[in-house]
């Protein structure tokens, strides 16, 4: 099929990339460096996206690697994912939801991805053994939903996929099952050029609501074939969600982001969180932004938006639990409310913080909170 000589043609070394983007011998020699640690991934679709003669382009931003990925600080694991996992690549942080991380495969390695520390490389954490997962899920009669990711869910064979489906809608305490993906944006072709694919979701659709969690950052990623992707689930029975995450020189404008906002809702996709970006070893230094200067962004973004695009959390991934940013109050406080939480005692929870203009982040501890 198309979608996968689309795959076998992604541009992985920095000396497919030299000669398209004009890089110097300096220039390969760095990208080549970055690429070692952090591998690179594109597919000649997403890639056409890029506008070339902007230097500052935000889908390039978000696909071609950069020496900032070497910057110091961050940490490789900042919503405590080793702590949750409870099986090789099944991971249980919410007492609702399990997690399982079935494929360390991309068809695009996105340079903000905060799993940088496993994808393309390591297959320690994923998860191989199906029946393992649907055992622990049974175990635990409170777990109401299953979040498939990655990796990219999308990457997996017809087979697997299909596995996934088979064993996670035959146990009657799952409400729903979503799929975590970026294929409609970066390789679209893999949802509307399948028709196997498109017969198993139509067939366990029928079953169980199943829903596909994207993320769109940036207007222009939103095409005439990601649209054609998504309406191929849509009219299959399969929900769509986005959620975007918020990036330093990607969609840190708030007419860009209300933009995003409004498409997305436009072709019938919910937008559903707004992520402060994490502060990820190789990530931090190029596309976090201070957490006072997202608050603006969202709320101006906000402003702009219909009942749906409104609706939209802007939150960020703990440790401690999913904590939705407020905004400010009137001594200068940022006002935070766990959305989740392991510990049962922050359930609900609303506290404050005094933050600096430069803060981007709250601490493993959450030192200094009050409320």
């Amino acid at each position: 099929m198309k979608w996968q000589d689309e795959l076998r043609k992604s541009i992985r070394t920095a000396e497919q990339l030299a000669p398209i983007l004009n890089l110097s011998s300096e220039e390969e020699a760095a990208c080549a460096k970055v690429i070692e640690k952090y591998p690179m991934m594109i597919t000649p679709y997403y890639f056409s996206l890029i506008d070339p003669k902007d230097p500052n382009d935000p889908i390039a931003r978000m696909c071609i690697p950069s020496f900032q990925e070497f910057d110091d600080g961050g940490s490789p694991d900042t919503s405590g994912e080793e702590t949750n996992t409870k099986q090789d690549g099944l991971q249980h942080k919410y007492k609702e939801t399990v997690l399982l991380l079935s494929t360390n495969r991309c068809a695009m390695y996105c340079r903000h991805c905060f799993r940088k520390r496993m994808v393309g490389l390591s297959k320690e954490a994923l998860n191989q053994r199906v029946d393992e997962a649907v055992a622990y899920i049974r175990a635990h009669p409170e777990v109401n939903n299953v979040l498939i990711s990655g990796g990219d869910a999308f990457l997996n064979t017809n087979d697997i996929i299909e596995r996934y489906l088979k064993e996670m809608t035959s146990l009657p305490q799952l409400n729903y099952i979503r799929f975590g993906t970026r294929v409609p944006i970066t390789l679209p072709e893999r949802i509307y050029d399948d028709p196997e694919f498109l017969q198993i979701f139509s067939a366990y659709a029928k079953k169980k609501s199943i829903y596909i969690v994207t993320q769109f950052n940036h207007p222009r990623e939103i095409t005439e074939d990601s649209i054609r992707a998504l309406q191929c689930m849509m009219e299959r029975g399969v929900q769509i969600r986005n959620q975007t995450v918020l990036l330093k020189g990607v969609n840190d404008d708030p007419d860009v982001l209300a933009a995003l906002l409004s498409h997305l809702t436009q072709i019938g996709v919910v937008p559903y969180y707004l992520f402060q970006c994490r502060p990820v070893t190789g990530v931090k230094g190029q596309f976090q932004i201070p957490i006072q200067e997202g608050i603006r962004i969202v709320d101006q973004a906000k402003s702009m938006q219909n009942g749906f695009g409104k609706a939209v959390r802007f939150a960020l991934s703990h440790p401690e639990g999913k904590i939705e940013i407020l905004g400010m109050d009137e001594d200068g406080y940022t006002l935070f409310k766990f959305h989740q939480s392991k510990l049962p005692e922050n359930q609900c929870r609303i506290f404050r913080r005094k933050l600096t203009e430069e803060d981007t982040w709250l601490d493993d501890s959450l030192n200094g909170c009050t409320g």
